[in-house]
C-alpha cells in the first residue's frame, strides 16, 4: 500500500530511506523546528548534526504505515528500524508544513 504524502514529507521518507543526509535536509525550511526525545533542535545544522548521530549512524530508516491530518498537522505514523536497541521502534511524526516546506518536525515514539 502507498501512502499519499506531502511532497515535502515523501521526499524527506525517500531520503532518509537511501540514509541521504543532504537529500532528508532539503525539505526543510531554513529555520525549521525539530523536537526529538526531549531535544528541541533549529535550523539546519542542528538538524545534520542529528541526522548524522541518530539517523545515518544507526541506519534508522522510518518506514511510514499511516498518514492524517490533525488541526494543522501531518501526522505520520510507522515503524523505525536499524542498528540500533529496540529496533523496529513505532514512532509517530507531527509534520507543519508551510510553503511546501517543513517548518516543524516532532518524533516521539
Amino acid at each position: 500500500m502507498s501512502l499519499e504524502l506531502p511532497i515535502p514529507i515523501a521526499a524527506y521518507v525517500a531520503a532518509n530511506a537511501r540514509l541521504d543526509i543532504d537529500g532528508m535536509l532539503a525539505p526543510f525550511a531554513a529555520d525549521a523546528v525539530l523536537r526529538d526525545n526531549g531535544a528541541v533542535l533549529q535550523g539546519h545544522a542542528e538538524l545534520r548534526h542529528l541526522f548524522e548521530e541518530a539517523v545515518v549512524a544507526v541506519r534508522a530508516i522510518f518506514t511510514p504505515d499511516t498518514v492524517r491530518h490533525e488541526d494543522d498537522q501531518v501526522v505520520v505514523e510507522g515503524p523505525a528500524h536499524g542498528d540500533f536497541k529496540g529496533s523496529p521502534i513505532r514512532f509517530t511524526y507531527r509534520f507543519t508544513l508551510e510553503n511546501d516546506v517543513i517548518k516543524a518536525l516532532e518524533i516521539t515514539a
